[in-house]
């Protein structure tokens, strides 16, 4: 048996028709290769993180060039324990959510620059590197003379193009995210404007620090990401921080050291805003998480091993 499992995060921008079938196919091979996590479809393509045995990963990958998904720009990563709690396969308007509306795939967008490349983008003073993430993101990490739009969901970042770049039309702008989802959908929405030079990371940081030897790495810090991993180091292993139950934010040890640090219900970013009755919820969780473990009886908040699994 394997004695890890394999995470794998994708995306691709795919004009897609009958997702309601696309969405009964998925659901039946994850539940029969026992994969867990996210995927989302959409008129305008597909997005996921999923977690399994390394095998059924590779089985997956494989029925999805089958479905005639070619281009998933997939990045790996792997854990001992299992990072998501269940399956979970929705249809939306988006992928990831900024115009309210599908964007046309077959449009031009971003040109991508490989990891191989990424050095000497950052390193050019007349490029302008943008941070496409969020505020609570980037605070963890980020590359050297990277521009953070100090943005709390990716809707706004509109704002950021039209307040902050719209003079810069004509210069080059190279951007990069987590997996390159957003700086993808986003450049869509920039060339439509009247950007001309615009490039994105390929793969994102994950694929950057996946592929780039940690001696030539430019990326300082911790990479968020959205399981129960909450960050990943430059090795891709787990990081140092974990995540606040009340407000799904990241939170660093000294923030744990805070008096308005309760764990699971509570940190420093939302205990002034949070509700007694929601506190009180959240304690109620946390208690019945603790009964299971000391039990030893399944709940789906508790953490799986290979062993469990």
């Amino acid at each position: 048996m394997s004695l890890y499992f394999k995470i794998a995060t994708f995306y691709e921008f795919k004009t897609l028709n009958n997702l309601n079938e696309f969405s009964n196919l998925l659901k039946d091979f994850c539940k029969n290769k026992k994969i867990l996590g996210s995927i989302i479809l959409a008129p305008e393509g597909i997005n996921g993180t999923i977690a399994g045995l390394p095998d059924s990963i590779n089985e997956f990958v494989n029925y999805m060039e089958k479905l005639k998904f070619e281009n998933l720009n997939i990045k790996y990563s792997k854990t001992s324990k299992m990072p998501f709690y269940r399956n979970k396969i929705k249809i939306k308007k988006e992928i990831v959510t900024f115009l309210n509306e599908p964007i046309n795939p077959e449009q031009e967008k971003a040109k991508y620059v490989s990891p191989k490349n990424w050095n000497k983008i950052i390193n050019d003073p007349d490029v302008i590197i943008i941070d496409v993430r969020n505020d609570y993101e980037t605070k963890i990490g980020t590359f050297k003379n990277a521009i953070s739009p100090n943005t709390e969901s990716f809707v706004d970042f509109k704002k950021f193009i039209s307040e902050k770049l719209n003079q810069n039309k004509n210069k080059k702008i190279a951007m990069f995210c987590t997996g390159g989802i957003r700086c993808e959908k986003a450049s869509y929405y920039m060339k439509e404007i009247g950007f001309k030079n615009i490039f994105q990371l390929e793969g994102g940081i994950l694929k950057y620090i996946e592929v780039t030897p940690e001696i030539e790495s430019l990326w300082n810090g911790e990479c968020f990401v959205f399981d129960k991993r909450v960050t990943v180091t430059a090795q891709l292993e787990k990081g140092n921080y974990d995540l606040c139950h009340g407000c799904n934010k990241p939170i660093s040890k000294k923030d744990q050291k805070s008096t308005k640090f309760e764990k699971d219900v509570s940190c420093p970013y939302c205990y002034d805003n949070a509700t007694e009755d929601k506190k009180a919820k959240s304690r109620e969780r946390s208690k019945q998480i603790a009964l299971a473990k000391k039990r030893k009886t399944p709940n789906v908040y508790l953490p799986t091993s290979i062993e469990d699994y």
